[in-house]
């Protein structure tokens, strides 16, 4: 039999047939691994509680664990990750003080249904998902509450990060589908809002299809959005808030059927009764005045009890994008030809575009800074009436520098406590 090398352990190692290669320590015969086979060795081995794969020593147990390569490493904090460029780590600032506001009002939790508006890339659903993970240990747990994320975009999205989670317990969906065909109450909308898989084999001219996520277990929802652009941001108000009335009659009845002719139910609704749970709560990052359009405008009533009208409105539209553009050239930053005005995409910011007007010369960029951002909270006076009316105390509060961005406010909404008595 060969000899150990100079050395090197003297272990012999049945199944490779060969001695071992770890290196020994001054005037030792054996390695850590097989220190127990040498004389007088009174330390026992045992497998590392991080790694059975290998020994330790059982007296050297705890210094061994501070620094065993299996060890888990401490990971960075994502804001603090150095693969994130500018706008990344703006965007990452802006999602951190959403759900840390998301936090404070108590709507961060489980056992609800966060619908996201203008979701884009789904991103902050994601974090909203991070933030809520369930560790592994938990995941079997009978006691576990669940988890529903609807992501809603009329867009088709590349990139898209919902895709990858698969945790247990949290349910995933996404609706293209523009905000104003998403009726929430009734859990119906148009067939365009249908998965693609769907709308491959079904015809568009379908009368309606169901959302089945809210459909399931009804929990109770919570609307969020980040820089829900212009008239989307009073499209998702009115989806959460409003239940739709029977409509008027504008025709006569169709004539009536006898029993043998009418057509079944395609999909009978086994609770027709209501849509799904209540309305905890919203949380909007408002964007895009410029872009709110008179006919979707939650606070119509506002401004007509105060004697303005779609005019005044429209005026008061056109102003607010002075709260942003500063002296930038005329229509720098006009959205692209073709481009529609409501746009919900949350994933970017939209600046809003420089219109030439006479008031430019005789008001300096401040004094239009200020006029802009008073039209902008004009507007929104008019959402937080709407609210008021439904229920809800909702509040306007600067999440952001204006450093970070420009369009830094945040709509956020709980429903109204009852007095005591």
């Amino acid at each position: 039999m060969a000899a150990p090398l100079p050395g090197r352990c003297g272990f012999f190692v049945e199944k490779k047939k060969r001695f071992c290669k770890m290196i020994v320590a001054r005037g030792k015969v054996f390695c850590g691994e097989h220190a127990t086979q040498e004389e007088g060795g009174s330390s026992r081995r045992i497998a590392c509680p991080l790694d059975p794969k290998h020994t330790v020593s059982e007296d050297q147990l705890d210094k061994h664990l501070k620094k065993c390569n299996s060890r888990e490493k401490p990971k960075p904090e994502e804001l603090n990750n150095p693969k994130n460029g500018d706008s990344a780590h703006k965007h990452l600032r802006q999602q951190s003080s959403i759900l840390g506001h998301l936090e404070a009002l108590g709507l961060l939790g489980r056992g609800r249904c966060f619908v996201e508006f203008g979701a884009g890339r789904g991103k902050l659903s994601h974090w909203i998902h991070e933030a809520l993970k369930t560790p592994k240990t938990q995941e079997t747990s009978e006691n576990q509450e669940d988890l529903q994320i609807l992501l809603v975009e009329r867009c088709s999205t590349r990139f898209k990060v919902d895709g990858k989670h698969q945790d247990a317990g949290v349910e995933f969906e996404r609706l293209q589908v523009d905000i104003q065909h998403l009726d929430l109450s009734k859990r119906q909308t148009s067939a365009a809002s249908q998965p693609h898989s769907q709308l491959a084999s079904q015809p568009v001219s379908q009368s309606a299809s169901k959302v089945p996520l809210l459909r399931q277990k009804k929990l109770p929802l919570v609307g969020v959005g980040k820089h829900l652009c212009g008239a989307a941001t009073d499209l998702a108000l009115r989806c959460l808030m409003e239940t739709p009335g029977p409509r008027e009659q504008t025709e006569p009845p169709p004539k009536r059927l006898r029993t043998s002719e009418r057509e079944p139910d395609p999909d009978p609704d086994p609770d027709p009764a209501g849509g799904p749970g209540p309305v905890l709560g919203v949380a909007v990052a408002l964007c895009c005045h410029h872009r709110c359009e008179w006919r979707h405008y939650v606070g119509r009533s506002f401004f007509l009890q105060r004697g303005l009208g779609a005019k005044e409105f429209s005026a008061f539209c056109r102003m607010s994008s002075w709260a942003t553009c500063g002296l930038r050239p005329a229509n720098q930053d006009a959205p692209p030809q073709g481009q529609e005005p409501t746009n919900q995409r949350g994933e970017e910011e939209h600046e809003p575009a420089e219109e030439a007007d006479a008031v430019i010369g005789f008001l300096t960029a401040a004094e239009r800074e200020h006029v802009g951002r008073l039209c902008k909270r004009l507007i929104d006076g008019g959402r937080l009436d709407f609210l008021e009316t439904h229920g809800f105390t909702s509040t306007l509060t600067r999440y952001a520098s204006s450093q970070l961005t420009l369009e830094n406010i945040l709509l956020t909404a709980v429903p109204q406590v009852p007095p005591t008595s």
